[in-house]
């Protein structure tokens, strides 16, 4: 893999960190964006670089303006993007008779549009370059909804929608555009869920164990490979067999 510049939006959390780890593990230069008041996990993160070329700037993926102002600094310091990948994600859950238009429209915001938001900074210099790699990180809930999650649900399955149709757009242009569908993965979140629901769940997986990030990180970084130039509008499953498709 050669020298090449990437961008992971959530890039500071459990799983946009362990993306941004293998891709500066195979010699890219890595920034991370997240928001700013996320001060412990930032500190985190960059504590945890152990020589890995990989930064952080402050961005909120719902700002159309912030995303454009951001991602032209970063291609100004540290040169064109080549790799984004759109990790950053909230969940905002209720059940739809009792979900908010607040909830509704969050989730929506930085699930669904921030997508929009960052890929529209980067698709045209990566056509005019001549290369790109884009990679989506959806949810197996896009496919199997999730009781409680008609927004999160929604958004996701819109990810998949925009895919397709701008790796239709970028084919002919070198840049290759897919997303990744997670399974449950080892992330604060689902180590808060009660011990007998989480074995609920663990049994309910073909494999038999929760995914870890890395699990994710290592799909992520082939799609971002030069030679990963073949495989576009693509939906990559990684959730342990809990959901199966062809």
């Amino acid at each position: 893999m050669n020298q090449r510049v990437a961008v992971v939006t959530g890039g500071v959390g459990g799983l946009g960190a362990s993306i941004c780890r293998a891709l500066a593990d195979a010699g890219r230069t890595v920034v991370a964006t997240d928001l700013a008041h996320r001060g412990d996990a930032i500190e985190a993160f960059l504590d945890d670089r152990n020589g890995r070329d990989m930064h952080f700037e402050p961005m909120d993926v719902s700002r159309f303006e912030d995303c454009a102002d951001t991602l032209s600094r970063i291609a100004e310091s540290r040169g064109p993007i080549d790799i984004l990948v759109n990790a950053a994600g909230i969940t905002r859950d209720a059940s739809l008779r009792k979900m908010s238009v607040e909830q509704w429209r969050s989730v929506l915001s930085v699930d669904l549009e921030s997508v929009f938001n960052t890929c529209r900074q980067v698709i045209e210099p990566m056509m005019q370059r001549g290369f790109g790699r884009i990679v989506n990180i959806s949810s197996v809930n896009a496919q199997t909804g999730q009781f409680g999650q008609t927004n999160y649900a929604a958004a996701k399955a819109g990810m998949h929608g925009f895919t397709m149709s701008l790796a239709r757009e970028a084919a002919r242009k070198g840049v290759t555009v897919n997303s990744v569908s997670p399974g449950y993965v080892d992330t604060e979140m689902t180590r808060a869920i009660r011990h007998d629901i989480r074995a609920q769940i663990i049994e309910s997986i073909p494999v038999g164990r929760i995914g870890m990030p890395d699990d994710i990180a290592r799909v992520v970084r082939f799609l971002c490979e030069d030679d990963a130039d073949y495989i576009t509008g693509a939906n990559v499953p990684v959730n342990g067999g809990m959901f199966m498709s062809f």
